[in-house]
């Protein structure tokens, strides 16, 4: 646990928390185990059994409890899937597969056959996006609709916010609040909920640090499934704007929502993907 942990106290004060926020979890759900070659991982399922599946990945430093605001309008029409990715705060296994490699669609397969599921829609945000879109380039036959929220691999990533976070934790009080608001686009007070999350995640957290592979045009110009991308004008983690225009060349057939006032952290986008999803 030490290898993506600041301390063992620290995982395990971040693992209770996580377990109070699953406690909380707005619709029923079931506690899934599922092996796989990376080890266990975590599933959280909810919704009809006999709805169409829908796999929800989260980003980088999160966990399933990001769903919560979300799953009680996707679980109406789809039994959801919200997965913790290997590697990240959840209750899944350390293990981080390389991203340069096969390694996180062949974990994604054996998560999918522990579920018995042959196709499904994905929701994926950041690195979960990036896991999403790998997912959907090398697997195109298991994706029938793709939706991302400022997913990596598309448009440049940004190393400026950083160097500028490491100075403001160095050299100011209250340093990492300030990065994460700066890094998420969170707002002090209206989100004060999720940035406290995010606080206390990467106070004991050890994120990967490695940059994300970049998908060349070749491989979105081969996605046949329909495609929603939602970025942020703000984002000071991915080229919100390029990602937005490559999307746009490269696969015509897809929908693209730039959100001018938004930062890397999008909110209350539930109501736009169900409709997408629904199509």
């Amino acid at each position: 646990m030490t290898m993506i942990y600041k301390s063992e106290a620290g995982g395990r004060e971040l693992l209770e928390h996580y377990r109070q926020a699953l406690e909380a979890w707005p619709v029923p759900a079931e506690r899934l185990r599922v092996p796989t070659r990376q080890g266990e991982t975590f599933v959280l399922a909810s919704g009809p059994h006999d709805a169409p599946p829908l796999v929800l990945l989260h980003g980088s430093g999160a966990n399933a409890s990001m769903w919560r605001e979300d799953v009680a309008t996707w679980s109406q029409n789809f039994r959801t899937y919200a997965v913790d990715l290997v590697g990240e705060p959840g209750l899944s296994a350390p293990s981080r597969p390389a991203l340069d490699s096969d390694a996180v669609a062949l974990w994604l397969d054996d998560v999918l056959e522990g579920l018995r599921i042959i196709e499904a829609a994905f929701v994926g945000t950041s690195l979960g996006g990036w896991t999403a879109l790998d997912y959907a380039i090398r697997r195109p036959e298991r994706v029938t609709r793709l939706a991302l929220m400022c997913p990596g691999g598309v448009g440049r990533q940004k190393v400026g916010w950083m160097f500028k976070a490491l100075l403001t934790r160095l050299f100011q009080r209250g340093g990492l609040r300030e990065s994460a608001m700066e890094v998420a686009g969170l707002d002090g007070d209206r989100d004060r909920q999720a940035l406290d999350a995010v606080v206390l995640t990467f106070t004991h957290f050890n994120p990967r640090r490695e940059r994300l592979p970049v998908f060349p045009d070749v491989a979105l110009r081969a996605l046949t499934m329909h495609v929603l991308v939602i970025v942020g004008g703000r984002d000071v983690m991915f080229d919100s704007h390029q990602t937005a225009r490559r999307v746009r060349e490269c696969i015509p057939h897809a929908t693209v929502h730039l959100l001018p006032e938004v930062g890397h952290a999008v909110f209350g986008q539930a109501e736009p993907i169900a409709a997408f999803l629904r199509a």
